[in-house]
């Protein structure tokens, strides 16, 4: 047939439908580089506007101008409100509709092809074409795009077939996906999967996370995949973030920028995590934070002899170093819970609101376990202040690094830990005692932090697992805290220092009944250290004295004596000679 001319039908066909599969193909190629295209299509849309606004509504540029100013003003003050989170990204997206706007109100009034409007049009696109497809998080969304479109074959590959991906966000550190999880499909599934979508996206060892979503649907699951950690280096703390005791404290920052924050008041917290984990400084941060708050005294336990806490004497009312001072603190923070428990009672009161002149009672444990085996005595008012101390506002914070049956004794101080903040740890059955029994399941991966100072934490506000890192403070930072939070530390209120002081056995009962009343014999011991105070600087030799000899010649805490220091000093009557050493002044007030 081929021979005379005629076609066989199956070959017209065959012609016929290569066109539309032509067509077909350019119109997938050009949707699967709209990006790329942008530029272009941009150019050929104002062209086209331009044309018809000129040829239709000719008065209109003065409208078209307005408009452009709004938009363009709007992009550079608001353009975060649209993803827009760099300055430069707002100024790139304000000159772009500066210049479309313009070049559109122009070709309006003049027509599309009055020189030199067209050079004007393509130089302007060209040259806004640059950063366009040079900008990093373009090309990353662009990139993210076209994996997720394979998402069904991944789903299948990875074991969620019949998964689907709702939205995506590209970020600064990577991207987020929001999944519609298959029929019978649950989030515990999605988490088991990690590893096999790790290697089916192409991420890094542990550099994917899957969590439940916030509105707690269970056939939905937040998939966030980090590219770039923003967490590899440290993150020097920004200075205290709270005022008072009865605001959330923040501790980090979680992956994605946010702060973590959680409130203390009226909670038990437990710091968990292996040595070199980062509790130290999660301790540090946690100082820092409540030491600049004039509502609560902060008490500490540190049988290592003080090597954790000293640095934070100055701040730090009451500091044991040993399993006697332990019992004896935690015997008298017993007594303090049972004082102010009483005065709510007669106050018809069930909590204690801290202030200035109420503070509340924070404790704070270093190695619990240690504790546990020197002072077993001491773990009993530990379980009781775990117990009672809430509504009294006399609260424990501990840090341990595994904390079993055997570290924590025979009690329930562990149970009653609402905050629980756990940095790495060795293996998951450890994150499970931290956190909470079936707490790995669930997607708490402590075991997978992999650097010091990244932490997991749960409390009432914080239910779904965010890594996080916590701030840092070097030894400089810490000496500098603590020398200016010194100043803001407040005294034990008259509630508990009247339980204090009355705290006596019965057998010393006919002699209590001779002496001065509590509060004019405290203001009778005062005035003893204040004049032994004056007597230590006045005769100080040339170089000073230091403040630890007047700690233990005078019986006044740290805080207390750097308040009268400060006080003398704003006086004119004495002065610092060196670090930690003061004597009075040549020309003070001798008598």
């Amino acid at each position: 047939m081929r021979r005379y001319g005629i076609q066989p039908v199956a070959s017209i066909t065959d012609d016929l439908d290569l066109a539309p599969r032509i067509i077909g193909g350019i119109a997938r190629y050009l949707w699967r580089y709209r990006s790329e295209f942008a530029p272009a299509t941009t150019l050929a849309l104002l062209a086209g506007a331009g044309v018809a606004l000129h040829e239709f509504y000719r008065l209109w540029w003065a409208t078209v101008a307005g408009i452009t100013v709004v938009f363009a003003g709007a992009l550079l003050v608001g353009g975060q409100w649209v993803n827009l989170s760099r300055p430069i990204e707002r100024a790139y997206a304000a000159t772009a509709t500066a210049f479309a706007g313009g070049w559109l109100a122009a070709a309006t009034a003049l027509g599309p092809i009055t020189k030199p409007l067209p050079l004007v049009l393509g130089v302007g696109c060209v040259l806004l074409a640059v950063p366009w497809w040079a900008h990093r998080r373009r090309r990353a969304r662009v990139r993210v795009e076209r994996t997720l479109a394979a998402w069904p074959d991944i789903a299948e590959a990875v074991g969620l077939a019949g998964s689907r991906v709702q939205s995506a966000l590209v970020d600064v550190w990577g991207y987020r996906v929001r999944l519609g999880l298959g029929l019978g499909q649950t989030v515990e599934d999605a988490i088991t999967a990690i590893p096999r979508l790790e290697s089916a996206l192409g991420s890094t060892r542990g550099g994917v996370r899957v969590q439940p979503v916030v509105s707690k649907k269970a056939n939905r699951a937040d998939l966030r995949v980090i590219e770039t950690d923003p967490h590899a280096d440290a993150i020097a703390w920004p200075g205290p973030s709270i005022t008072s005791i009865t605001q959330p404290v923040k501790l980090g920052l979680a992956e994605d920028g946010t702060p973590v924050r959680v409130l203390l008041l009226r909670r038990h917290g437990l710091f968990g995590g292996v040595s070199g984990g980062g509790k130290s400084a999660g301790l540090n941060v946690l100082l820092a934070e409540l030491t600049a708050c004039p509502d609560v005294i902060v008490w500490a336990v540190d049988l290592k002899r003080g090597m954790e806490l000293m640095p934070w004497a100055s701040c730090i009312d009451r500091l044991a170093t040993t399993p006697q001072e332990a019992e004896a603190l935690l015997r008298d923070a017993v007594i303090i819970l049972d004082g102010r428990a009483d005065d709510l009672t007669q106050r018809g009161q069930r909590v204690w609101e801290p202030s200035p002149e109420r503070p509340a009672l924070v404790i704070i444990i270093d190695e619990y376990a240690e504790l546990n085996s020197e002072a077993p005595q001491a773990i009993i008012y530990a379980d009781s202040i775990a117990r009672r101390g809430r509504a009294p506002a006399v609260n424990l914070l501990v840090a341990t690094q595994r904390p079993s049956k055997d570290a924590m004794g025979k009690s329930a101080v562990r149970a009653q830990m609402d905050v629980r903040i756990c940095f790495r740890v060795r293996e998951p059955r450890d994150a499970d005692l931290i956190l909470g029994q079936g707490m790995v399941k669930a997607g708490w991966h402590a075991h997978k932090l992999d650097a010091p100072g990244k932490f997991l934490i749960s409390a009432p506000e914080h239910d779904i697992p965010h890594r996080s890192r916590t701030y840092l403070l070097d030894d400089a930072r810490v000496q500098a805290t603590a020398e200016r939070h010194a100043e803001l530390r407040p005294r034990l209120d008259a509630v508990s220092q009247a339980a204090l002081d009355t705290s006596e056995s019965p057998s010393d009962a006919p002699a209590r009944e001779n002496r001065p009343s509590p509060r004019h014999a405290r203001e009778k011991g005062r005035e003893r250290a204040d004049s032994t105070l004056w007597a230590l600087l006045r005769d100080a030799p040339p170089d000073g004295v230091t403040v630890d000899d007047m700690i233990t010649a005078t019986g006044m805490s740290r805080p207390t004596v750097y308040r009268r220091l400060a006080a003398l000093e704003k006086q004119g009557r004495a002065s610092q000679v060196g670090k930690g050493r003061w004597r009075a002044q040549q020309n003070g007030d001798t008598t």
